[in-house]
């Protein structure tokens, strides 16, 4: 499992995370909630070293990950897709994937590996030879989302994946995240604000407050309490 213990880290004199704590089981999805300025996107930071941790730390099979320069991530098996949607507009479709293999546990990329990512994606086998800046919003979160795939990670850690999009791109996007847990065994922390969307694919849930844990349930739990839910995620 993916186990975060005590992390703690700041932007100078501002706190973003205050010793947070809690684990993310193998083959199951842990969505970490919260307001904006909660710090969900600085954990996944702090986690893959793009942040500096202060105190505490992060380890997945046995290896202590926020003390790992980021560009050893892949190697461990370790993704991580950031909020943005952010593609190498000049290059194609292609060229992205393939991209997505630098550094990867498994050597270089195979036709076949490619062609598996295709068939999990449709649109992005139409559109294989097309520049990155033509895909729309949807075709380029699931560019990014492919890529990740690419490096054949254990760990997938996805920051804000429906921010922006379609209700009906998001179901597809959740379903797509589910099924990759359910037919490859991968861990995935999914930080997120469509809190309803997010647990209801969700294992648990972790919810973060400026920068601390005030929940950590099981998600059909967590949904089904209504004080927790008024109180933290707004629905």
């Amino acid at each position: 499992m993916l186990e975060v213990r005590e992390l703690s880290a700041s932007y100078g004199a501002v706190r973003a995370l205050r010793e947070v704590t809690f684990t993310a089981p193998t083959g199951e999805v842990t969505a970490v909630l919260g307001a904006n300025g909660a710090g969900k996107t600085t954990l996944l930071r702090t986690i893959t070293g793009l942040v500096k941790a202060q105190s505490g730390g992060a380890t997945y099979d046995g290896r202590e990950l926020t003390r790992t320069a980021p560009e050893l991530m892949p190697g461990l098996g370790i993704a991580h897709v950031p909020e943005g949607r952010g593609v190498i507009t000049e290059l194609t479709v292609e060229e992205n994937l393939r991209l997505g293999g630098l550094g990867r546990r498994r050597g270089r990329v195979r036709a076949e590996e490619l062609e598996r990512v295709y068939d999990l994606f449709p649109a992005l086998a139409d559109r294989r030879n097309a520049l990155a800046h033509t895909l729309s919003g949807g075709e380029r979160q699931m560019l990014v989302l492919g890529r990740a795939l690419m490096a054949d990670p254990k760990v997938l850690l996805l920051d804000e994946p429906s921010l922006g999009l379609a209700p009906r791109i998001v179901a597809q996007l959740f379903e797509l995240v589910q099924s990759l847990v359910v037919g490859h065994g991968l861990t995935v922390v999914l930080v997120e604000q469509n809190a309803r969307s997010a647990l209801s694919i969700a294992h648990r849930g972790v919810v973060l407050s400026l920068g601390e844990v005030v929940v950590d349930e099981r998600a059909d739990v967590l949904a089904g309490d209504d004080q927790l839910r008024h109180a933290y995620l707004g629905f």
